[in-house]
């Protein structure tokens, strides 16, 4: 599947009924999708065959890194990720960024570390007013907190997460 061809499935938000045009609720994915800014993180989660997963019951609580944050990788990575025989790789990258439950903001700032979904622990940092996440190769910092969604809740980060 192509990526705009996910991001088109990925967006179809609504649907119609008997003529008449009815809201579907949002999910993380569908939320991230309609953005804007998530447009890498969509086709990532589509080539790691996360979508599913993330559409699910939860709840989950994603660190979604933007297009922005993906451009800041060196370059040729993301289309190196993206390709079939890097999928272990990029789910485990993804997974790094999704932490089962919801947590608030609030609650971050409590914490030192996170268990994500992937089985590996992410360091959380709340110095300064300034909330970081991320691992010994780097920290993320988180620019917008507490998106809320029907499965959990999204926090947008500066940088991707790497193991």
């Amino acid at each position: 599947m192509t990526v705009n061809r996910l991001i088109a499935f990925l967006t179809l938000a609504a649907f119609t009924l008997g003529g008449a045009s009815m809201s579907v609720a949002d999910d993380l994915v569908d939320t991230a999708v309609k953005a804007g800014t998530f447009k890498t993180l969509a086709a990532a989660l589509g080539a790691a065959d996360l979508v599913e997963t993330l559409k699910g019951k939860g709840p989950f609580t994603v660190l979604a890194p933007s297009d922005e944050a993906f451009a800041k990788l060196p370059k040729g990575t993301v289309e190196d990720l993206l390709k079939p025989e890097n999928k272990e790789k990029l789910k485990a990258i993804l997974l790094l960024h999704v932490v089962p439950g919801s947590v608030m903001a609030a609650d971050v700032v409590k914490l030192k570390e996170a268990k994500t979904a992937g089985g590996k622990t992410i360091k959380i940092s709340a110095d300064g007013g300034v909330v970081k996440v991320g691992t010994d190769k780097g920290m993320s910092k988180v620019v917008k907190t507490d998106i809320k969604t029907d499965n959990g809740v999204i926090h947008v980060i500066d940088a991707v997460i790497l193991p």
